[in-house]
């Protein structure tokens, strides 16, 4: 049985790109401001002493991982039942 071929849009490749990119920088930019901002000296920039000077990151990332991994397992949850059902 063959499939029928698809054929992607030049729209559809540039949001998929578009999405990659935004989500690299999103990631990197968030891997920046928790590990690699401590790890640096002391500057004159007023963002990159806040980062160094955080002390509240950590008492809020566990309680708000949980909503959001709630939210996250519903909606895979939802999507697995939408697909078995289509």
């Amino acid at each position: 049985m063959k499939l029928p071929r698809t054929t992607t849009t030049t729209g559809e490749l540039f949001w998929g790109y578009l999405f990659v990119i935004i989500g690299s920088v999103s990631f990197f930019g968030f891997v920046f401001a928790v590990i690699a901002s401590t790890l640096l000296p002391l500057s004159q920039n007023p963002l990159n002493q806040g980062l160094k000077n955080d002390r509240y990151y950590y008492c809020f990332l566990v309680p708000l991982t949980i909503p959001v991994i709630t939210v996250a397992v519903y909606f895979h949850w939802l999507s697995m039942k939408l697909f078995k059902h289509a």
